[in-house]
């Protein structure tokens, strides 16, 4: 297939910019359409066209549409203050139009599952009419409607997460015995990926879901169940879809905004009617438990490649008490800029632990180390291999080493008796003769007592830390003014 140009919208959205790096990969010409193009820079790839656009603004999607041969169609306005339907209809309308007048041949669009003759949700509904609206072009399009998605930071499964994370006994609205056909984020992208090959002049609504049907009681059980957590869900009829968000937004204000649009739709059953998507695509969609733990995995593996200071503002203190959510995890950073190289720089954090210490707080760490001694756990007796040395997969007492690249980076994983998974990170950055060392703390929580644990020795925390990376720095100017001495003395 010839190389043709294609439009992706929403590419700072959850789907689109998990679709964007796909996309790049293809031997097409890709062009990003966003409100925000700066924030798209960041995202892109160099050979990726950014343009300005507004799904409200006719003229800029005539500008981005032009020579333009496939348009994802991936723009939800649910977390608008305004009527999120109405904002829906002008923008697909506007689209469909604009596509019409650049001759388009195909609109890619992901939808949503769900009978339309069962009264569906104002979202559902909304969903189902944007499919509609987009067809009126002179496009061919090609929509697929989905259920639950699971990924890592999918709204619907980062909701489930949340509730699971955070309640040991769970009061069930009728909601959470409604029955879906959930699909893992990748097989969605396997989807969207495969559609750029079908013929242009096919057109259809494929309905995609994974093999199973289950309730979204069931879903927080398994996610439960994955991550080691004993759930209890309590049924009850009275709980209705607007009291329920209003709950929600009590027990996971972070996705309130947004949840309590999406709850209404809880009461719908979004299962697949229809196996034209199974014959038409190649793909074929992982179980559920299979999903979600890819989802933890993926979790995992992105927190294992991210750099911390892409995440938290430059300053580098939280921009929360308690510090800044990622994921199912909590981070705790701050930054401190010193003159010196980063091999002077990092000198100090090579030799952490062991006889050394942690450059502050040395009792409350012998403390920490003896109570995790009578729980059964290892304590700081370990040490470490070497008191400069060090190489992945060593003991620095209670830490084990997960990552190390000298002059830059150092991150530890807690081996201590602890209510979770937890991080400590040092990370040396050099620019123009100034060293920025960053130290991160990061915690994931294992259900309610993990969050509780966290906060509770929060104000500890910053205590403790603040004064790591004071002590730090401390010592690398003492380091740096014994050497000048020394290179002193010897000229002399």
């Amino acid at each position: 297939m010839d190389s043709q140009l294609i439009l992706l919208t929403g590419a700072t959205g959850y789907v689109g910019g998990r679709l964007l790096p796909l996309l790049e990969k293809s031997h097409h010409r890709i062009r990003c359409m966003s409100r925000n193009p700066d924030r798209l820079r960041s995202l892109a790839g160099e050979t990726t066209e950014i343009v300005a656009g507004d799904v409200l603004d006719d003229a800029s999607l005539l500008k981005a549409l032009e020579g333009v041969h496939t348009a994802y169609y991936l723009v939800h306005s649910m977390g608008s203050d305004d009527d999120f339907e109405e904002v829906d209809r002008i923008a697909a309308s506007n689209f469909a139009a604009a596509c019409t007048q650049q001759k388009v041949a195909k609109i890619v669009y992901l939808g949503g599952l769900g009978n339309p003759d069962h009264g569906l949700s104002k979202h559902l509904r909304s969903r189902q009419e944007i499919g509609n609206l987009l067809r009126q072009s002179s496009s061919n399009v090609i929509e697929f409607r989905a259920s639950i998605i699971i990924g890592s930071g999918s709204l619907s499964f980062e909701m489930i997460r949340a509730l699971v994370q955070r309640l040991p006994v769970m009061i069930c609205p009728k909601w959470v015995r409604v029955f879906a056909q959930p699909i893992a984020i990748e097989d969605v992208l396997a989807y969207l990926m495969e559609a750029l090959d079908v013929p242009h002049d096919v057109e259809n609504i494929f309905e995609i879901g994974g093999p199973d049907q289950v309730s979204y009681g069931e879903i927080m059980k398994l996610y439960a169940k994955q991550r080691g957590l004993r759930r209890f869900l309590i049924p009850v009829p009275l709980l209705t879809p607007y009291l329920s968000s209003l709950w929600l937004g009590l027990v996971t204000p972070l996705y309130a905004r947004v949840g309590r649009k999406l709850v209404d739709s809880l009461k719908n059953p979004t299962l697949v009617s229809s196996n034209l998507a199974e014959k038409s695509f190649s793909v074929r969609p992982r179980s559920v438990r299979a999903a979600i733990d890819r989802a933890i995995h993926k979790e995992d593996q992105e927190i294992a490649m991210t750099r911390w200071s892409d995440a938290i503002s430059s300053g580098g203190k939280p921009k929360s008490w308690g510090g800044v959510r990622l994921g199912s995890r909590i981070v705790d950073s701050r930054t401190s800029d010193i003159k010196s190289s980063a091999a002077a720089a990092f000198d100090p954090i090579k030799k952490i632990g062991g006889n050394t210490g942690w450059y502050y707080g040395t009792w409350l760490w012998r403390i920490r180390g003896f109570m995790d001694l009578l729980v059964g756990g290892v304590g700081v007796r370990r040490g470490r291999r070497h008191p400069v040395e060090i190489r992945v997969g060593d003991t620095l007492d209670f830490w084990r080493v997960e990552l190390f690249e000298d002059n830059h980076l150092l991150r530890l994983a807690a081996e201590m008796k602890v209510p979770g998974r937890a991080w400590l990170e040092f990370e040396v950055t050099h620019t123009n003769g100034i060293s920025t060392v960053r130290q991160t703390a990061i915690f994931d929580p294992s259900g309610l007592f993990g969050l509780m644990y966290w906060y509770a020795l929060y104000p500890l925390h910053q205590f403790v830390f603040a004064g790591m990376l004071r002590n730090i720095c401390r010592e690398i100017e003492s380091e740096i003014s014994r050497t000048d001495a020394e290179v002193s003395g010897e000229k002399e």
